[in-house]
């Protein structure tokens, strides 16, 4: 499910680099800094030494797309920084221009080899948002 979730992933970001994001679309993307194939900046690995939340949106550039992860150059500040951040390392893929988002659990010790996820685990993959309606109240149930 991980797999295919991560898929997915890898298709919206292609779309992305080749015609640019639409309309009010933009990502946020929590990853786990401490993957061993994650890229960044040193004085953001200090910054950030366990995850880092980023933003795709107004300005982003150099959006390379691969079968294991993506590469992006974003400004931090007036400081392009160039990322690689491998779909195994991410946490979170929100998109909250349309309320989609993804959330990927690990659990501790997750020496799953064949890489199959416990379907019988809710908490392993969680489809978000949760839509809540407001509840609507007239007004004239105050008025004297």
């Amino acid at each position: 499910m991980h797999r295919a979730m991560r898929g997915l992933i890898q298709e919206v970001l292609t779309g992305v680099r080749d015609n640019g994001l639409p309309g009010a679309h933009h990502f946020f993307i929590t990853f786990d800094t401490t993957h061993p194939d994650a890229k960044l900046a040193d004085w953001l690995k200090e910054r950030y030494p366990s995850e880092m939340t980023v933003v795709m949106q107004h300005w982003y550039d150099n959006l390379e797309v691969t079968d294991d992860g993506f590469s992006v150059t974003l400004n931090f500040g007036d400081a392009p920084e160039t990322l690689y951040v491998p779909y195994d390392s991410i946490q979170t893929f929100v998109d909250p221009s349309v309320e989609f988002g993804l959330r990927f659990e690990t659990q501790d010790g997750d020496d799953d080899e064949d890489g199959d996820d416990d379907p019988s685990d809710p908490s392993s993959l969680e489809v978000e948002p949760e839509k809540t309606e407001a509840d609507v109240v007239s007004l004239d149930s105050f008025r004297k």
